[in-house]
């Protein structure tokens, strides 16, 4: 209870920061703030239910995605200048003594940001990531039975932190009670999530059907 209590004080002004705030001149200075953080974790665990997480993403699918993100927002599109810093920053998952763990939901293979050709080279280039040994990379089925339900996007910085990526802002936690919630969920969604060959098989049918 204490160390919560201790966690909570300590974080109270940024556990709760609206996306309009964070990204009022642009996004690329929000990718860069979070360097420091991507280079100091161990073990990532990172869970996406509705896009590719951006530590795998190309350049040219992060662009995509951060325009579209920027127009609802309404705020300064700087999309292909924040894409280059986010793929700066995934450069961790080839650098470095780090370890990832990262699940998708089968539908995220599926859904088309920035049109076919951007598509088929994301997808291609989740294939090449899985060959990296620091990498586990799991889809969860369609239509496997639900050990755990879909829920918010979410990011495992070691023992430490969880940030959840919500429609309007990012959520930080740092309550040891609250962080070991998400490992657990984690850990269900990793029963649910098929690897390796199997997990390649899934990949190469969407981008089978990428047209």
């Amino acid at each position: 209870m204490i160390p919560d209590l201790l966690a909570a004080s300590r974080s109270a002004d940024s556990m709760y920061v609206e996306w309009k705030r964070l990204h009022r001149s642009g996004m690329r200075r929000a990718q860069e703030d979070l360097f420091p953080l991507f280079e100091r974790t161990r073990h990532f665990r990172v869970y996406c239910s509705t896009v590719v997480p951006g530590l795998v993403q190309t350049p040219e699918y992060a662009t995509a995605l951060l325009a579209t993100i920027s127009d609802f927002q309404g705020t300064p599109d700087d999309s292909a200048e924040a894409a280059q810093a986010r793929v700066e920053r995934s450069r961790v998952i080839r650098e470095g003594r780090h370890r990832f763990a990262i699940l998708v939901e089968e539908d995220v293979l599926y859904r088309n940001h920035g049109g076919p050709d951007v598509m088929a080279g994301q997808l291609g280039y989740l294939l090449s990531v899985m060959a990296l040994p620091s990498v586990s990379l799991g889809v969860i089925p369609r239509g496997t039975p639900r050990r755990m339900w879909t829920i918010e996007a979410f990011h495992l910085f070691d023992e430490h932190r969880v940030q959840i990526e919500l429609l309007t802002a990012k959520v930080t936690i740092t309550q040891p009670s609250e962080v070991q919630t998400y490992a657990k969920a984690f850990g269900r969604l990793t029963k649910m999530a098929v690897h390796g060959a199997e997990a390649r098989q899934r990949i190469v049918a969407a981008l089978d059907s990428v047209g």
